[in-house]
């Protein structure tokens, strides 16, 4: 799974630098992204026209900031990363963000699933790996 983290190293700085081309560079066509209630853009976006869309809505919100993976957890096909996102939204002087997990699950080196948990231990549950 050495190849899989670079490839989520890559995508964290790619989100952090705004550049789309990048972030969708390792997604399968019908990836499937799922954004919890309670997050800023929550729902399930399938395809890849959707799922940049959303990326595309939600840190277009930012006016600067960063989303910075802490660790990385791996069980099969499936990658958990524990982040700490810090943002200013546009039109705003008050920073925010906190700690949350993704979770991904790639075929054929691509990523075909993305999930965002609020807990970590569910996106640890999830991917069936011990805390």
């Amino acid at each position: 799974m050495n190849n899989e983290i670079e490839v989520l190293k890559q995508f964290y700085a790619a989100i952090n630098r705004f550049d789309m081309p990048e972030i969708t560079k390792h997604f399968d066509p019908q990836i499937v992204r799922i954004e919890p209630p309670g997050f800023p853009t929550s729902g399930t976006y399938r395809g890849l026209a959707e799922v940049e869309a959303h990326i595309v809505k939600g840190r277009g919100t930012w006016a600067e900031g960063t989303c910075q993976p802490e660790e990385f957890f791996t069980n099969g096909d499936k990658v958990v990363v524990y982040a700490h996102a810090w943002v200013r939204l546009k039109d705003s002087t008050d920073w925010s963000g906190g700690r949350f997990a993704d979770a991904f699950v790639f075929r054929a080196g691509k990523i075909i699933q993305y999930l965002s948990f609020a807990e970590r231990r569910e996106a640890l549950e999830w991917a069936g790996i011990e805390a």
